[in-house]
């Protein structure tokens, strides 16, 4: 068995999973979390085994090492689990990278030069190569960019119309993100049997086949892909750009920020704003979808306004992607909530029938791990609605493994 040993690193937390790129299979995995803060936790996965530890950990270098004592005590053993590489997730990769990159000392330099683009992400990403290269020196480290999908998006849906010279000035583009997840799920739908069988019925290639793909979690995100390619996508310049998220608003007009600067709120009080006390935090009081609906079940008018403006941006950003692709032949959820509330699922599709989308009630609120076709019908020119779950650490470990050992 050959392995990749996939780092997450937040600001407080360290994910990690070990994993079989081949079978696809996660070994072991698990989360650090509340990094530098007075009392922390492991919880590690082996098996069907969990294993929690509570301890203090100050700083990524003692998360890492926790990790590797956790897989030393309860197993699998990293020693025998034929690692081949070690892939980090990073959140920004600017215009610099746009593939999966080897790590060496100036690539950390390079992804620590970019910090002024993803001051919530790309430090803890620094922090956690850094740690992880002093620790499994003797491993390749691939860095893998969540904007990377999106490097290549046509000039016109990645530039902003502003003064040129600014823009080159300070790097302003649209980048992207999720592209990871985008990419990987993108593919999962291109690869199913049912997307195959519809594009010979009607006598097209791969490359016709257009995508709407919706990621959505506490983040969230949309992009259009035509023929494996990105054409279009929700997050800008910042994750901040696009639909309602679970403390995001997505898209607000920029005059909002001078109003709020103007009247008193300092810049850094409207970042906080806009990133830690909108979405569906700031309508509902609560941040996570679940608890949303528990309160629009009983009757809350702010938790019911919230569901109504998700659904409404998510309805506006279908329409809108089907129209840059010409048409539309798959609608994708995945994430979270898009893989496990069946209601956001048919609230999205209920008001799309004129684009020929529609879904089977007993299909779409069945549960299932798998990938999986939950529109109405089959065959025919009708799009397919489809729930699709991502898996990034997979994709990690794929890109990761390609990179060191060759397709």
């Amino acid at each position: 068995m050959a392995t990749v040993l996939v780092l997450n690193s937040g600001s407080s937390s360290l994910k990690y999973q070990l994993v079989d790129p081949e079978s696809g299979r996660s070994v072991a995995g698990g989360i650090v979390e509340r990094i530098g803060e007075s009392t922390g936790s492991a919880t590690h996965q082996s098996g069907d085994a969990e294993t929690v530890r509570d301890s203090r950990v100050p700083d990524h270098g003692a998360a890492l090492r926790l990790v590797l004592d956790l897989f030393d005590e309860v197993g699998p053993s990293l020693a025998d689990a034929g690692i081949t590489a070690v892939g980090h997730r990073v959140v920004h990769g600017g215009a610099v990278f746009t593939e999966p990159t080897l790590v060496d000392d100036d690539v950390v330099t390079a992804v620590r030069d970019l910090i002024p683009l993803a001051p919530l992400h790309n430090p803890a990403a620094v922090k956690g190569i850094e740690v992880a290269r002093e620790l499994l020196s003797h491993l390749p480290h691939v860095a893998v960019f969540d904007t990377a999908f999106f490097a290549p998006l046509p000039a016109a849906a990645a530039t902003y119309a502003l003064d040129r010279k600014v823009t080159a000035e300070h790097g302003i583009r649209r980048y992207g993100f999720h592209g990871t997840s985008h990419e990987f799920v993108s593919a999962a739908v291109a690869a199913h049997p049912a997307v195959a069988a519809k594009l010979a019925a009607e006598g097209r290639g791969p490359e016709t086949l257009r995508q709407v793909v919706l990621h959505l979690g506490n983040g969230a995100s949309a992009s259009a892909v035509l023929g494996g390619r990105p054409v279009d996508t929700s997050m800008g310049f910042t994750p901040l750009e696009g639909l309602v998220m679970g403390t995001r608003p997505g898209d607000v007009d920029p005059g909002i920020v001078f109003h709020l600067v103007r009247t008193g709120m300092s810049a850094s009080d409207v970042d906080t704003l806009l990133n830690k006390r909108s979405g569906l935090l700031g309508m509902s009081g609560v941040n996570d979808m679940r608890e949303v609906r528990k309160l629009a079940d009983t009757g809350d008018a702010d938790a019911r306004l919230a569901l109504e403006v998700y659904l409404h941006r998510l309805r506006k950003y279908v329409g809108a992607y089907t129209a840059v692709l010409g048409g539309i032949d798959v609608l994708t959820f995945t994430a979270g909530v898009g893989e496990n509330d069946h209601r956001i699922r048919s609230g999205v599709v209920r008001d799309l029938k004129f684009l020929g989308l529609a879904i089977d009630p007993a299909a779409n609120e069945a549960r299932s791990d798998e990938a999986r076709v939950v529109s109405e019908g089959s065959g025919g020119a009708k799009p397919l609605v489809m729930v699709v779950p991502t898996n990034e650490e997979l994709a990690i470990a794929r890109q990761a493994m390609e990179l060191v050992e060759g397709p």
